[in-house]
């Protein structure tokens, strides 16, 4: 007798699509059968024709938790992912207070979430000048990867130069250990954000042009240089443009260990989205024009993608509008960076790449499922559907209809870019192993469920 039968859904895997039936026991995936076949179960979910995927995994978030509770915090941001169809999330070292740069601090951000959180969820380990001492310790802990900044940051987590990036590298290779990258040039953004700001460009457009392409080029090629020299293994976060992209699918054409994610928001708004509604379109790196949008969905059918993430990098209000932890906001270069929208990604992609321009499911599923749980080191648990596997799956109406609103969202502030994005095509179900813990717009799981999640030795 299994615990739980999913039937009459069309099962979405990277290489096939089919009807069947999935039956779980103790979490995990115990069968899956083409056809309409009756299992003996204890509980049915009935898919009724809809798509059966793999539960998304989102690979950049900051949840601010422990620290920054205010921003947001884990109890509000993974009933928001689970909700909107990531069942795993990694999050960030940084926005947390400290930051997690060493293993003892992993312990205590374990202790402090694992009581709130409804998704599983894992850990990127810090990756700063300070810490390279401390990199083999957060990888025993279980990180499954290291985060730098090679662009500017937040005061309390220091970027990296390309000298110090090669050196770190040496030491993760060591480790069979993935480095993360903010892949903005420093010293381009910095000088035309004084040029902008000498120049009195403070308006919108300003802020886009402190921040071109040239300076997402620049690093990311510095990085693919010098994982290409060491055989490092390297991704590149939220890649924001299809030559940026383009570095990266030929440096894997070329059989190297480079991934790459990009973000949601990035295959669905534009720099006018920018000029004409500013703050909370403001992220970095920021938003490209249109033609750029369409070339990121070539590449996210070409595979070039392991993550189609959030960057969920949530504030108050007042840090949109007001100030920052005191510092009154005075122009755009004043104004928190970052978009939320980790209860909405998975639906804007839905709707976007399926619906509106065709893609295939299948193609989803390997960008959101299979290639991230194998670029983090997860898949065998996670991002497939498959016997043995967590059974962690979203069932997918594509002809639902929506509205984003702010009433809607579980953040901690209710606020995002998305609010007024329509479309077709969502989650009305999750199941994180082998429990409903999402259904009908509404989360019926559990603070504390969530479990974390390591690196596969």
């Amino acid at each position: 007798m299994y615990d739980l039968m999913v039937k009459n859904g069309k099962i979405v895997k990277s290489d096939e699509i089919f009807e069947g039936t999935i039956a779980i026991s103790n979490g995990k995936i115990s069968k899956v059968v083409k056809g309409d076949e009756d299992l003996p179960s204890k509980a049915v979910v009935d898919a009724k024709g809809n798509l059966v995927m793999p539960g998304a995994i989102d690979t950049h978030v900051h949840f601010n938790d422990p620290g920054y509770e205010w921003r947001e915090d884990f109890e509000h941001a993974t009933a928001a992912a689970v909700l909107g169809g990531y069942t795993t999330i990694i999050d960030m070292p940084l926005q947390n207070e400290p930051a997690l740069t060493n293993d003892k601090l992993f312990d205590i951000k374990e202790e402090k979430v694992s009581k709130e959180a409804y998704s599983d969820y894992c850990f990127w380990g810090g990756f700063v000048p300070e810490n390279f001492d401390d990199l083999k310790g957060l990888d025993e802990k279980g990180v499954v990867a290291f985060k730098s900044f090679l662009g500017p940051v937040s005061p309390d987590y220091t970027p990296l130069s390309y000298g110090k990036m090669y050196e770190g590298l040496e030491i993760l290779k060591e480790l069979d250990a993935r480095a993360g990258f903010h892949a903005e040039d420093f010293s381009v953004i910095k000088e035309r954000e004084r040029v902008m700001q000498e120049r009195g460009r403070l308006d919108w457009e300003g802020f886009l042009d402190s921040r071109p392409l040239s300076a997402e080029l620049i690093a990311t090629r510095a990085v693919v240089d010098i994982a290409k020299e060491l055989n490092a293994k390297v991704h590149i976060c939220h890649v924001s443009h299809p030559d940026v992209a383009q570095i990266v699918k030929d440096a894997q054409d070329e059989g190297y260990d480079i991934t790459a994610e990009t973000c949601a928001h990035y295959l669905t708004f534009t720099r006018e989205d920018v000029i004409k509604n500013g703050e909370l379109f403001k992220c970095a790196p920021p938003l490209r024009d249109q033609k750029a949008v369409e070339g990121m969905w070539e590449h996210v059918k070409m595979g070039t993608f392991s993550g189609i993430a959030t960057d969920h990098s949530p504030c108050s209000y007042d840090e949109k509008y007001k100030e920052i932890l005191g510092q009154k906001i005075n122009n755009v270069f004043d104004v928190w960076g970052g978009m939320s929208g980790v209860q909405s990604g998975v639906q804007a992609v839905i709707s976007e790449g399926i619906n509106k321009r065709g893609v295939s499911p299948s193609i989803i599923v390997e960008a959101m499922c299979v290639k991230p749980a194998k670029t983090f080191g997860i898949y065998g648990r996670k991002g497939d559907i498959k016997e043995g596997f967590d059974a962690d799956l979203i069932i997918v109406d594509l002809e639902k209809e929506w509205e984003i609103t702010s009433e809607e969202l579980l953040y901690v502030n209710k606020m995002s870019g998305y609010v007024g994005l329509k479309g077709k095509g969502k989650t009305v179900t999750t199941i994180l192993r082998g429990k409903v813990v999402a259904e009908d717009g509404k989360v019926v799981g559990e603070a504390g469920y969530g479990e974390l999640i390591k690196k596969i030795k």
